[in-house]
């Protein structure tokens, strides 16, 4: 994954029902609203287009959110990258140019990605969900922004026992993004500060 991917993915701005035949809807739903704060890991590959398309290397790390609109999306490998939200404003940090920039959260969220797992509970308001089929064992719920200047065209969330396994993200420009998560705790015990972001030494600052 090259670094204009994971800058793509914060400008975008990236349940447990007990019920194993739930639809995806449902599942999601319950996740929804049951899920107040969650922490895991991510693996997040390019989907190619043809069989001879070029791909960016896997991008890997772990999230931590609590709703609304407060996360810490770490990339690990292949470089450090860090998009931290503290409902307020939005931290994109670079760490081998050691450089911040600061964005308003705002409606910054709206119809991305991160809206859906780290935003409100108000999902309707910005999307048009319906059932996707299974794949694989997963229960699949297609998400379109209704925004029609949103960055991604349709978002689409895999579930199975009531939690979402994987996302894939299909962009404006027709390129696609997939997400899986693993080791996924949902509503882990959290300190107040734990979104604070605190400014790295000597870092270049620049207001977004």
């Amino acid at each position: 994954m090259t670094k204009s991917l994971g800058m793509f993915m914060a400008a975008g701005l990236l349940a447990f029902s007990g019920m194993a035949q739930a639809t995806a809807l449902d599942q999601f739903k319950t996740f929804v609203a049951s899920t107040k704060a969650a922490r895991g890991e991510f693996v997040q590959t390019q989907v190619r287009k043809t069989p001879t398309s070029k791909v960016a290397a896997p991008a890997s790390g772990t999230f931590l959110f609590a709703r609304p609109g407060k996360f810490i999306w770490s990339y690990v490998k292949p470089y450090e990258q860090v998009l931290q939200a503290d409902g307020d404003k939005l931290y994109i940090y670079d760490k081998d140019l050691n450089q911040v920039t600061v964005r308003k959260l705002g409606d910054a969220l709206g119809s991305s990605p991160a809206a859906i797992l780290f935003g409100s509970n108000d999902l309707d308001k910005n999307f048009t969900l319906s059932e996707a089929g299974t794949r694989d064992g997963i229960e699949w719920l297609k998400a379109v922004p209704k925004a029609k200047d949103s960055a991604f065209a349709q978002i689409s969330i895999g579930l199975r026992d009531g939690q979402p396994v994987a996302m894939e993200l299909n962009d404006a420009f027709g390129q696609a993004s997939m997400l899986t998560f693993k080791k996924f705790e949902k509503n882990p015990p959290l300190a107040a500060q734990q979104f604070k972001f605190v400014m790295p030494k000597g870092a270049d600052v620049f207001e977004g």
